[in-house]
């Protein structure tokens, strides 16, 4: 399987450790951080991700909002041009630990966090990089690899390749 995932989401799995909107938004997540820590692929989508899923649809939802969609665009450029790669829907996506790293040790600098700008949970995810993100739930193993991957995956592939 693949995990859709909205752009923004990939600076939030950074920092995710089991706090959100609701228990079920919780619950969910904590599903697809052990579904990522395996090394499942993912997908990138516009618009509300597997992420987004129990909250998509509910009120004051903000995941269809314009504000979202803004910062999905300058998650997809930051974290784009530290992987050197063009983050858009379609994308099918795997990333290494190495490259979790790399994305961490940007966050934590702020050198990709320009997205974050006014999100509520900025704080809670600025005290996680500053402790050196203790208690995440999407983890590296020191091989390089997501836990629970063998090798190093291949970067991006043509979207019809991730079914």
């Amino acid at each position: 399987m693949t995990i859709r995932l909205r752009p923004h989401h990939l600076l939030c799995m950074l920092t995710y450790v089991g706090k959100g909107y609701s228990a079920a938004f919780v619950d969910n997540y904590d599903r697809i951080a052990a579904r990522l820590s395996a090394g499942e692929d993912m997908l990138i989508v516009e618009g509300p991700d597997d992420i987004c899923g129990p909250v998509a649809d509910t009120d004051g939802s903000h995941c269809r909002t314009e504000s979202v969609s803004t910062r999905d665009a300058q998650a997809a450029a930051d974290a784009g041009a530290l992987l050197g790669q063009t983050i858009r829907p379609g994308l099918a996506l795997s990333l290494t630990g190495t490259q979790i790293e790399a994305l961490r040790s940007a966050f934590r600098t702020g050198h990709i966090r320009p997205a974050c700008a006014g999100c509520e949970w900025s704080a809670l995810c600025t005290q996680i990089a500053d402790g050196g993100y203790r208690d995440v739930r999407i983890n590296v193993q020191a091989s390089g690899s997501l836990s629970g991957a063998g090798t190093e995956k291949i970067h991006p592939r043509p979207a019809d390749a991730a079914t």
